[in-house]
């Protein structure tokens, strides 16, 4: 359903401090979004700010040679002059880290752009389409509703948006609208194959020495129907690797031959543990995910589950196998 753009033009045009964030462990849509639209609003002389609740992942840095985007530490009262507050990429409470607490006692307009099916009420303005491939395209919308520009910084900036949330146009989101976007974006100064070796041809020993140990943990069930492997604390001291370095790696799960859904359970620094979830087509594991007080796409999602390695495994597991024998 298409977004009118209305709300946020005129917010734009009335003020002028803005604070730009996403979700923690932000991804190419995510950062790229962020960046895009600061460059739009910055060349409108607007003061832009942007914080994530997270570390921003190294191989992102080509995006941000600025250092644009600070990591957000509670109290935050350096963002607390903004006179709106733009969430892209996430429409979730639990998404937003420690930021989640300033943003609530804020008392300005907020604005939600993003494509995501779960969403809370973050109490502002929601531009949500989840016919969307990328938020990078709403971006892109509301950048032309703006009146632009477009520059070639920012195109480059959604270029990787979208490409990374089509898994670089090879995903069933990817649309003919989705070439015919990048074609746009290729126009305005985006250079695909240098941005491709900036984000897949970078890879660190100790990233190779993670992944290692990932597929080493491979493991198969329900007739071959479900993969899953885990990454431990204490993998990254003893490979060198960072939490960052394991974006990407569920996707090993789900690629192996008749496979229908795979999981990826990460333990985390602060306890608990982080489940991605990927599905081939038959199953929706963004209402899976739900479950667990995650969410995200239809084929692609995530939770954070409030328990140890195993315990995880045999809800998730459980939960999955039995919505493949619902099918």
């Amino acid at each position: 359903m298409p977004v009118d753009w209305t709300p946020l033009v005129e917010l734009v045009n009335r003020h002028q401090r803005f604070l730009l964030t996403t979700h923690v462990r932000p991804d190419g849509d995510g950062l790229g979004s962020m960046l895009a639209l600061t460059d739009t609003l910055r060349a409108r002389g607007k003061e832009v700010h942007l914080t994530v609740a997270s570390v921003i992942p190294p191989r992102y840095d080509f995006l941000d040679p600025d250092r644009l985007v600070e990591r957000f530490t509670p109290p935050g009262e350096k963002f607390a002059q903004a006179e709106v507050a733009m969430v892209l990429d996430t429409g979730t409470w639990n998404q937003l880290g420690d930021l989640g607490p300033f943003l609530q006692a804020l008392q300005v307009p907020k604005v939600v752009i993003d494509h995501h099916l779960t969403q809370d009420d973050l109490g502002g303005v929601q531009l949500v389409d989840t016919s969307a491939e990328a938020t990078g395209r709403l971006i892109h919308e509301a950048i032309v509703a703006l009146g632009g520009p477009l520059t070639p910084r920012a195109a480059s900036a959604l270029f990787v948006a979208l490409a990374m949330d089509t898994g670089w146009f090879r995903h069933s989101n990817t649309t003919s609208a989705t070439m015919q976007l990048g074609a746009a974006l290729i126009e305005a100064g985006a250079q695909p194959s240098l941005l491709y070796d900036l984000l897949f041809e970078q890879n660190t020993p100790a990233r190779l020495r993670l992944m290692g140990r990932v597929l080493s943990r491979l493991e198969l069930t329900h007739q071959g129907e479900i993969a899953y492997s885990s990454i431990e604390r204490g993998d990254y001291e003893r490979t060198g690797a960072t939490p960052q370095d394991s974006e990407d790696l569920v996707n090993f799960m789900r690629g192996i031959i008749g496979v229908e859904v795979g999981l990826f359970f990460m333990e985390q620094p602060r306890g608990g543990i982080k489940v991605s979830f990927r599905s081939r087509s038959r199953i929706d594991v963004a209402r899976l995910a739900e479950r667990f007080g995650g969410g995200g796409h239809r084929l692609a999602s995530g939770a954070i589950l409030a328990t140890d390695m195993d315990d995880a495994r045999r809800q998730v597991l459980h939960a999955v196998s039995a919505a493949l024998d619902a099918v």
